[in-house]
């Protein structure tokens, strides 16, 4: 049942670098957004 480990391990480390790569995207592209006016 070894492979059962490393197919977890392979699993979760994609899973980390998804992750990882999606939230690299979501930071880079934050100060480019517009910024919306509040009205008050």
């Amino acid at each position: 049942m070894w492979y059962f480990s490393w197919i977890l391990g392979i699993g979760v480390a994609l899973s980390f670098g998804i992750v990882n790569a999606m939230w690299l995207e979501a930071r880079q592209k934050s100060p480019e957004a517009p910024v919306r006016a509040r009205r008050d």
